[in-house]
């Protein structure tokens, strides 16, 4: 019997929002819906060009933006899939071009999207899991010679983990973060980003806590898979401001990249770690460069250099965004701050908006040395944002002035009456569901 037919076409926007009621949890970590629903497609997970699967708390999505430049600087296509989106949902679907991946556009990711409803015909399924199904469905339409595919939440039980020989997989920093649905220690949660790792595949791995490490030792192990794990098999250190990194076959001394922050160089490091893990390519040192210096990911320690909200924020301020949003999120934009610090002194004011399931204290802790000027914002059009009182009691509670407003761009007018010696430096932070909102005020939604 045929499945009935979908409504008639929908704006992405309210497709999206009949997609979403499937299910009455956004969030509901199982297999069992996502392999009924590839069946009954025809399983188009296995038609895919050969896969890198990246899992992990912090760094996935800078780490998959290197080693999407690198492979295209030497000339391959690679498809991508990433997740959650900032402005518009487009941004999760690349697909491969020689020269150059593109977003999907909408009419083609539309027609993905009601190919999955109509096969899975009613039935209870995530938002998220359709939009994975929507992924392979489109990465089996296009020839490519890379599938990158990013973990959503987890791993264990994630909607991506349905590829049964990838290429590699990769574990980004693991750290403390969705403990209501991943475990309350660390080494749960390592299980979980673990359990991506499939037998005989090489795993490679960030500098990892060692609680963490021991899961994913014991993981790979388990499952046969060669492992090369940061400060094991492979090093990257940073001398004279540039990227060195160092394994078996030898030394690379490369250009550092234009993404800001020590920590950029250790995904930038983990990226080349998985490339040079493979047989299937050879690359150069030109390559190498070329990915790591031009890889763009955006509202991660993104400067904002012109737009409507830098012309709202005080003459002379520079204004900074990044979607950080747990403690060692909090940790690493703190750490690059830091830096700018050293370089140029400015007086610090962090605008922060949260989810009400994040620990705030933990995530501004970071801050506390670096400044005690707060902004507490809600998140736009988001019902379960923290409500500014609750982020701004975290705040007093570790000894920071603070004021709350109505949303960005009122923060920004109130610095404006501020008599600043010297225009301050303005960072922006606390979820990526508040960074995308900026964008789309600035007017410099990603490409």
């Amino acid at each position: 019997m045929n499945a009935p037919a979908a409504p008639p076409s929908l704006p992405l926007r309210e497709l999206i929002a009949r997609l979403s009621a499937l299910h009455p949890k956004q969030i509901d970590l199982s297999l069992e819906r996502m392999h009924r629903l590839l069946k009954l497609l025809d399983h188009p997970e296995r038609r895919l060009a050969p896969v890198i699967h990246v899992a992990g708390t912090n760094g996935k999505g800078s780490t998959i933006a290197y080693l999407r430049a690198i492979l295209e600087a030497a000339g391959l296509r690679v498809h991508v899939f990433t997740s959650p989106f900032l402005v518009r949902i487009n941004e999760c679907y690349r697909l491969g071009r020689v020269g150059g991946g593109v977003l999907v556009g909408d009419d083609e990711l539309r027609a993905a999207l009601e190919h999955c409803e109509r096969a899975n015909a009613g039935g209870p399924v995530t938002i998220f899991e359709v939009e994975t199904a929507a992924a392979f469905c489109l990465f089996a339409q296009h020839p490519a010679d890379v599938v990158l595919l990013e973990v959503g939440l987890g791993g264990r039980l994630d909607s991506t983990n349905v590829i049964d020989a990838p290429l590699a997989t990769v574990i980004a920093p693991v750290s403390m973060d969705h403990m209501e649905f991943l475990g309350d220690t660390l080494t749960k949660i390592a299980g979980e980003k673990a359990a991506i790792i499939k037998r005989d595949v090489p795993v490679i791995t960030a500098e990892q806590a060692p609680e963490a490490m021991d899961v994913i030792e014991q993981y790979a192990k388990r499952m046969r898979a060669p492992l090369h794990a940061a400060g094991q098999q492979w090093h990257v250190n940073v001398e004279r401001g540039r990227l060195v990194y160092q394994d078996e076959r030898g030394l690379m001394d490369l250009a550092a990249p234009r993404l800001f922050g020590r920590h950029q160089f250790d995904n930038a490091g983990l990226a080349i770690a998985t490339l040079r893990a493979l047989d299937r390519f050879k690359f150069t040192i030109a390559e190498f460069e070329a990915g790591i210096v031009g890889a763009e990911w955006p509202a991660r320690m993104q400067r904002l250099t012109a737009g409507a909200l830098v012309d709202q924020a005080p003459p002379g301020a520079e204004l900074w965004l990044d979607g950080g949003h747990n403690a060692d999120g909090g940790r690493v934009a703190a750490a690059a701050l830091g830096d700018l610090e050293e370089r140029v002194s400015r007086p610090l004011v962090v605008i922060s908006g949260m989810m009400a399931n994040k620990d705030a204290g933990a995530f501004l802790a970071n801050f506390a040395g670096l400044t005690r000027h707060i902004i507490a914002v809600p998140i736009p059009d988001r019902d379960n944002s923290m409500p500014p009182d609750r982020l701004a009691d975290a705040a007093r509670a570790l000894g920071m002035r603070v004021e709350t407003s109505s949303g960005i761009e009122a923060a920004l007018r109130s610095l404006t009456r501020l008599a600043y010696e010297i225009p301050p430096r303005i960072l922006i932070t606390g979820s990526l569901y508040l960074a995308g909102p900026v964008l789309a005020a600035n007017g410099t939604p990603p490409a």
